[in-house]
């Protein structure tokens, strides 16, 4: 079987690697953890680069983590779990398939925590591999998830209930959104990235109308006092999450319109449709240019895809 290479992972790969010397020079890498309530935690990483925001839920009935950052992170990780808890980690949720979120599956799958997520993230595991120093390895057998869900799963945890929602083509094809609906908490995953542009996975199965839905899907499910924990980015709210929709929404028809006009890739980027954003939502992985270019790749296979249908 012959595994293909993850663009995002290489990338990610090449970003921690390059950086990890310099930030262990400036500063310990290490996690903090924001309460935010209902024995419910936000995990985040200092003086580097660790992957995404993880979310944690303790009590005495067991605990469940939310996705688990990557390899050289784990021991600063566990660190900051025994923190919070000395017990183990009952169940853990990947939000979706790629390495900065679910790099730490093998080893919390060893460690004896049932890995639970949606059908295709196992299916992304089992076709395309992990990330190795290399390329692309065959995933262990313990870092697959054992519990997978086609539509959604709910946890009932320590007075909780916790309800895993797939979000359709959005961040990849395989993204849960966790709403623990008591606590009035959502973890999004890398379905929001706060005051960033969001990277749209086209590649593995995401798309920017899924996307724009996934935000959509919290939103309905929030109010003025929900507690968001985004994939990327700092502890947000409803009105941040708006703020990231909007955002979307007029970037898609700002590019679109070029679109119409059957401007090209180059065409586009030397326009700068999406200028007005850079100042605010510009970030070192997705760039303005990157988020011009992924938009314009995705709108404009939807345009072509319509067009064929409409032949026949």
């Amino acid at each position: 079987m012959k595994f293909k290479s993850n663009t995002f992972s290489v990338l990610l790969t090449t970003l921690l690697f390059s950086n990890l010397g310099a930030a262990k020079e400036e500063a310990k890498i290490s996690f903090t953890s924001t309460d935010v309530g209902s024995g419910i935690y936000m995990l985040s990483g200092q003086g580097g680069f660790t992957g995404g925001n993880l979310g944690l839920l303790v009590g005495e009935d067991g605990v469940v983590l939310i996705d688990d950052s990557m390899p050289p992170f784990l021991a600063a990780m566990t660190d900051a779990i025994k923190d919070l808890t000395d017990q183990p980690i009952d169940f853990l949720i990947n939000t979706h398939v790629h390495g900065d979120h679910t790099g730490n599956n093998q080893s919390m799958g060893e460690s004896g925590a049932h890995i639970v997520a949606h059908d295709n993230l196992r299916k992304h595991l089992l076709t395309k591999g992990v990330q190795g120093q290399d390329g692309m390895v065959p995933a262990a057998k313990a870092a697959l998830p054992v519990l997978t869900f086609s539509n959604q799963m709910s946890f009932h945890f320590n007075g909780q209930t916790a309800t895993a929602i797939h979000a359709p083509k959005a961040h990849t094809d395989g993204d849960a959104i966790i709403h623990i609906k008591p606590a009035n908490v959502i973890h999004a995953g890398d379905t929001f990235f706060n005051g960033l542009f969001p990277y749209i996975d086209l590649g593995s199965g995401g798309s920017v109308d899924g996307y724009i839905n996934a935000q959509m899907k919290i939103i309905s499910l929030s109010n003025a006092q929900t507690t968001i924990i985004p994939g990327h980015g700092p502890l947000a709210n409803k009105k941040q999450l708006q703020a990231a929709l909007d955002m979307l929404i007029d970037a898609k028809d700002l590019v679109n319109k070029h679109l119409k006009e059957g401007h090209t890739l180059e065409q586009v980027l030397a326009a700068n449709p999406l200028q007005k954003y850079h100042d605010d939502w510009n970030w070192g992985f997705i760039t303005t240019e990157k988020m011009t270019t992924q938009l314009y790749q995705d709108l404009s296979h939807a345009q072509s895809h319509q067009g064929h249908n409409h032949t026949h």
